[in-house]
This record gives C-alpha cells, sequence and structure tokens, in this order.
C-alpha cells in the first residue's frame, strides 16, 4: 500500500508540472525596433507615437512571441546607407530606413504564407511618425480599435495579436503592446483545469493515507 501511494503522489507531482507547461502561450503579433548601432533594441512605444530622425532604421517583425523579454528580432544586416542608397536627401523631408521581416511559415496564421523580408526607405515630412513612414512605403497597414498594429502591406489578412498556445491553437487577443507603454503582465483568470485535477488527487491520497493510517490503529488495537 505504502508503494502504491508514493507511485500516485509521484503521478500527482508530474500530472501538476505538465499542467503548468501546458499552459505556455505565446502572442502572435507585429513587434516594433529601433536599431542601436548594430543591434535592435525594443522599441518601448507604438509607431504612431515614435518621430524618428532622419538616418534613423526601424524595424517591424511578425512572430509569435511570450513577451517583449523573448520577442523575435527583424532578421538581416542592412543598414541606412544601404537601405536608402536609391534615395537622395531631399530639402523639407527625412529619410527613415524601414526593414520589414515578416516571419516564418511556423509563426504564420493558418493558411498564410509570410512574404519575403525587405527593406524600404521612407521619404517624409519632418514631423512624421514611424506609422507615416511605414504607411508610405508599405501599406496597406491594418491597426485595431486599441491602435495596435495588426497587418503590413495587407499581412497577415485576419487576425490581431491573438494567443497561440504551444500546438499553434488560436485564442483571445492579448498582445505584447507597443502603444503607450510595454504590455503589462496579468495572471490568468484562475487554475488551469490540470492544476485543479493534480490539487484534487492530492487531496484524495491525504485521505486515503488517513484511512490506512487508522485501520492499522484499530488491526493493532
Amino acid at each position: 500500500m505504502t508503494r502504491r501511494v508514493a507511485l500516485l503522489f509521484l503521478a500527482a507531482f508530474l500530472l501538476v508540472g505538465s499542467a503548468g507547461q501546458a499552459q505556455a502561450a505565446g502572442y502572435r503579433y507585429w513587434s516594433f525596433w529601433d536599431r542601436d548601432g548594430d543591434h535592435w533594441v525594443y522599441a518601448t512605444q507604438g509607431p504612431s507615437l515614435v518621430r524618428p530622425s532622419d538616418g534613423d532604421v526601424q524595424g517591424f517583425r511578425f512572430a509569435v512571441s511570450e513577451d517583449s523579454g523573448d520577442a523575435a528580432q527583424p532578421r538581416g544586416t542592412a543598414d541606412f546607407d544601404s537601405i536608402c542608397a536609391k534615395t537622395p536627401p531631399k530639402g523639407g523631408s527625412k529619410r527613415v530606413a524601414l526593414v520589414l521581416d515578416f516571419g516564418t511559415a511556423a509563426d504564420a496564421p493558418s493558411g498564410e504564407t509570410p512574404p519575403a523580408p525587405r527593406t524600404a526607405c521612407a521619404q517624409v515630412s519632418p514631423d512624421a511618425t514611424t506609422a507615416d513612414a511605414l504607411a508610405a512605403v508599405a501599406g496597406p497597414l491594418r491597426y485595431n480599435t486599441n491602435a495596435l498594429l495588426c497587418a503590413i502591406a495587407g499581412y497577415p489578412k485576419t487576425g490581431c495579436g491573438e494567443q497561440v498556445s504551444q500546438k499553434g491553437d488560436s485564442t483571445a487577443s492579448a498582445a505584447p503592446e507597443q502603444k503607450n507603454t510595454q504590455k503589462n503582465t496579468q495572471d490568468d483568470d484562475g487554475p488551469s483545469v490540470g492544476l485543479v485535477a493534480g490539487i484534487a488527487i492530492v487531496a484524495a491520497l491525504a485521505a486515503a493515507g488517513a484511512w490506512q493510517a487508522r485501520r492499522r490503529r484499530n488491526a493493532t488495537g
């Protein structure tokens, strides 16, 4: 009996542990980046609030990421000089180099194929935002009601920051925001089904152990 109880406790422990892992999920969305020297920095504001300077390089990457800490960066090493080589400076305007990475097939919504990554040089007014520069060279853009960037150059056709499980299933929209500040992480509404089941098993085992102890006392009394 002792061995059986120990095995059941082990099974309960593994169930609770696996339930926590099953809850891991990411968000499918366009992340926004600033180029600082030879590396990318995750932007803390959305493209509609940022006003880049002439000569800046900014990037966008479509991918499934859990949060800003593990967000996939735009690929490629193109710099401002190479991206804007064919766009000469013009008075009364600024040039902004954009790197557009549409991601991989693994991150694409069901039934869609990501376009090849590309770069573009936007020549816009001095007070233009990144969103203005993006609209000038990579339309159509699509935003949701919370001003979250949903699509660049029409990709993807549907969806906006939806949560994606490890199996690629989509649920509610709640992507990390790059509108005013980065997304604030919130707790889930309640414990997972697996966790509740694990707790129930542990409680049942505790009751079984107490019953076994009483039985032994009665047998020896």
